[in-house]
């Protein structure tokens, strides 16, 4: 029975001050200050209706602030309410429920206001790194290429819900397309669609990339690489991937592209005439040959073939690289597949010839960090939405991005070793969800986290960091 002997003695009682279990969360809510976006999105908002008393741009980024400290519906917003000691006034939940009514209709200045502080942050990260952390492909340093990637996800709606619909996983809800920045793990772009919006769209697509890229700081956009998943690739999405890199309105700027393609029939017939020889082992994430996977260049026998240009109507630029594997048992497989006895993918890229093929499928092969990003989206609010309303759950969809954000930043701007580059739930297990007492002295008040608490030492050192950056003009 010893191991019961700790709680002998211990009783509970109410009472106490100077106390909070968010010492952690309070950095972060500084850190949104700081950067400036209370004030950017209060002017996004400005002659919205008003409520005496409650500032917009504050109360969105409340609602942000608690969802990257895991909130997941609007009355978790009283985590931080409940502890005026250290938060002051916060607005109440139905407040917070008004102001997300208002965003849905001014999602494009709101968009502008993010991408105006996005701006500053950026600054600051280059200031800290030396540049914005490169994205790596099999074990190759891209550079200042910036990389977009795109791709779609479902939000299970266990009610009806406004725009909620089937989905082809035949489940019900909503079918979000993101954007999110690989350099930097940020959320750009969040658009909510009904459940049955189709996977190939190609408006959709277009619309989510021009504003992943408006999101994105002028002087960065120049050399920048979008990969969309395979079930979102069309002729209409290749075509404005090919004129976005060409267009005379910018000359500056460089645009590759890799999406997935879809195994035709133009494919299948050539891919069994390509020699055993031609086929090269696929790289990993480091650079190293997979044990499983072979990789080849099929542009030249559907573009220079016996049968002429198979592509014609494509972007002349277009080149197809397949890959072939073993499949795993139970794998389910066409006959096509059956027969051959490797399950093929196809990617289409116009990156150039300077590159390898093992390294331009390895590329697209990467578009599966999205689906990390997805899932720190879903473990950061997105798992759910609030509201029956659409325009409630839009305005929860920017509360959200912002949240992400956040939470990128934090990493990026405040934090050392393993934490930086924590998943959600860690950062708010060791950062953000730690109690502390408050002391007053003067006009100053300290956050006193105990020693004992393993990552004390980094939110201190977190917390200063936050108070040295440089506030946005």
């Amino acid at each position: 029975m010893k191991s019961t002997q700790w709680s002998n003695g211990m009783y509970a009682t109410v009472g106490g001050q100077g106390i909070t279990s968010r010492a952690g969360t309070a950095g972060a809510r500084m850190l949104m200050d700081k950067v400036g976006m209370p004030a950017a999105i209060t002017a996004a908002l400005a002659g919205t209706t008003a409520y005496p008393g409650h500032d917009r741009g504050r109360v969105v980024t409340d609602l942000a602030v608690t969802i990257a400290d895991g909130g997941t519906r609007l009355d978790d917003v009283n985590a931080l309410a409940d502890q005026g000691e250290l938060f002051g006034p916060v607005a109440s939940v139905a407040t917070g429920w008004r102001v997300l009514a208002e965003t849905s209709g001014r999602l494009g200045e709101i968009a502008a206001a993010r991408a105006e502080v996005r701006a500053h942050v950026w600054e600051q990260i280059a200031a800290r790194h030396g540049a914005i952390p490169p994205s790596t492909v099999a074990g190759t340093d891209l550079g200042d290429v910036v990389v977009l990637r795109v791709d779609a996800t479902i939000v299970i709606a266990h009610s009806d819900k406004e725009g909620a619909a089937g989905t082809f996983t035949k489940t019900y809800g909503h079918h979000l397309l993101t954007a999110w920045c690989d350099n930097t793990g940020e959320c750009l772009v969040l658009k909510l669609r009904p459940g049955n919006a189709g996977s190939n769209t190609a408006d959709d697509h277009i619309e989510v990339i021009k504003d992943a890229i408006a999101q994105l700081p002028e002087t960065h956009r120049g050399k920048l690489l979008i990969t969309v998943d395979g079930a979102g690739s069309s002729h209409a999405l290749v075509r404005f991937l090919d004129r976005l890199g060409n267009d005379p309105g910018h000359p500056e700027r460089t645009v590759y592209y890799a999406v997935g393609f879809d195994v035709d029939d133009r494919v299948r017939s050539v891919v069994g005439e390509v020699p055993e020889t031609v086929w090269a082992a696929a790289v990993r994430t480091d650079g190293e040959p997979r044990r499983n996977g072979q990789v080849a260049e099929l542009t030249g026998l559907l573009r220079e073939g016996p049968d002429g240009d198979r592509y014609r109507n494509w972007p002349k630029t277009l080149r197809l690289i397949a890959r072939r594997e073993r499949p795993a048992p139970g794998a389910q497989l066409s006959l096509f597949e059956q027969h051959a006895g490797f399950r093929f993918q196809v990617t289409a890229t116009n990156l150039p010839t300077g590159h390898q093929v093992p390294f331009l499928e390895a590329v697209h092969r990467l578009q599966a960090r999205v689906e990390a990003f997805i899932r720190r989206g879903k473990d950061t609010g997105l798992r759910r939405l609030p509201s029956k309303k659409k325009t409630i759950n839009l305005g929860w969809c920017v509360a959200v991005a912002m949240a992400c954000d956040l939470l990128a930043w934090l990493r990026l701007l405040t934090l050392d070793g393993e934490l930086a580059k924590a998943e959600p739930k860690t950062l708010r297990y060791r950062v953000l969800h730690v109690a502390a007492r408050i002391i007053r002295s003067g006009r100053r008040r300290e956050i006193r986290i105990p020693e004992t608490w393993p990552w004390a030492h980094q939110i201190a050192a977190m917390v200063d960091r936050i108070q040295a950056l440089p506030a946005r003009a």
